[in-house]
């Protein structure tokens, strides 16, 4: 009975802590390997080249086979800089709250756990998500192969619980 009203407390101040998370990346292992933190910085930069609709650094970092799954569908490489490009999503900010990454052979599976503000369809969008980026390196660079967004259940922490 005693262990298990000390691991609900756990859980409790462990889910509160989660809450009171700053809003800048941060990194949950304690020393990255050089390749991880080129992943880290690379899935920054991008973020700020999704913001800026920088499609020619976007077309560079993507692979030709890269595919992208968004909350309304899912596609390629040419559809995903077509939809930047028109403004049809916006990446306007990403607010990263954790991020890990594996390296696996020449593989780097990136989780960022952010807030997007969007503007999506005219309106603008605030949604958490769990993003996964899958990264190949070849030839020394790493390309985008894949760019996930799962949508979280905890509630927005950008800018006092905007939805």
């Amino acid at each position: 009975m005693k262990s298990s009203i000390i691991g609900l407390f756990l859980l409790f101040i462990s889910i509160q802590s989660s809450y009171a998370q700053p809003t800048e990346t941060i990194t949950t292992a304690t020393s990255n390997t050089p390749d991880q933190q080129q992943i880290i910085n690379l899935s920054k930069q991008k973020w700020n080249w999704m913001a800026d609709k920088n499609i020619d650094s976007l077309n560079i970092l993507f692979d030709e086979k890269s595919m992208f799954v968004h909350m309304g569908g899912s596609w390629g490489k040419t559809q995903e800089l077509a939809t930047i490009k028109s403004g049809g999503i916006w990446y306007k900010k990403a607010a990263v709250y954790a991020v890990i990454v594996n390296i696996i052979g020449n593989t780097a599976i990136l989780l960022n756990d952010i807030d997007l503000e969007a503007l999506v369809g005219g309106n603008t969008v605030t949604n958490p998500f769990m993003v996964t980026e899958v990264y190949i390196k070849e030839n020394g660079k790493w390309k985008m192969g894949s760019l996930t967004f799962s949508h979280l259940l905890r509630p927005v922490k950008m800018n006092g619980n905007k939805q």
